[in-house]
């Protein structure tokens, strides 16, 4: 059985009870043996593979979803440049039938260029699981949103 110490830690509590410095062996060991008696402890426990490709596994999903989460902030910055008022026109911004719709339509000068019935006609195949109903009004909700771009003429494309 054996405890492992944080070297920051020994180190902090070494150079917090000695005025000064003293190098040897004998007055590390006194230093750690303080420092057993004042904290509390537990002995070190080997960690198994699987924990351990666990924590690395942990570590890499914490890392990708920083990543998705810079790339939807980047999105919806460009998107606000873009097309601003096209956030409000699908429950989910990054829903299927929102995202191939942006990709058919990236502006609203697009959108406004377009036939209504070919934009239903989009959104209907798109989203088979609703019903017509819904696919017009969604469609008058992005022409809608579309005909309030603040931006005006300026055509520029969501990458």
């Amino acid at each position: 059985m054996y405890i492992l110490v944080n070297p920051i830690l020994a180190y902090q509590v070494k150079k917090s009870s000695s005025l000064r410095k003293v190098k040897t062996d004998a007055a590390d060991a006194y230093h750690l043996c303080e420092l057993y008696y004042k904290e509390e402890f537990e002995p070190y426990k080997k960690r198994g593979e699987k924990f351990l490709n666990l924590r690395i596994l942990t570590r890499q999903h914490e890392s990708l979803t920083g990543l998705f989460i810079q790339a939807k902030l980047q999105f919806q910055a460009i998107l606000d440049q873009v097309f601003p008022e096209y956030r409000g026109v699908f429950g989910d911004l990054y829903s299927k039938v929102s995202l191939y719709i942006l990709l058919e339509f990236p502006t609203a000068n697009t959108v406004l260029s377009t036939n209504k019935t070919k934009l239903k006609e989009r959104i209907s195949v798109l989203c088979k699981g609703r019903s017509e109903d819904w696919a017009k009004e969604k469609t008058q909700h992005l022409i809608s949103a579309a005909t309030c771009n603040p931006f005006g003429k300026h055509d520029m494309k969501v990458i």
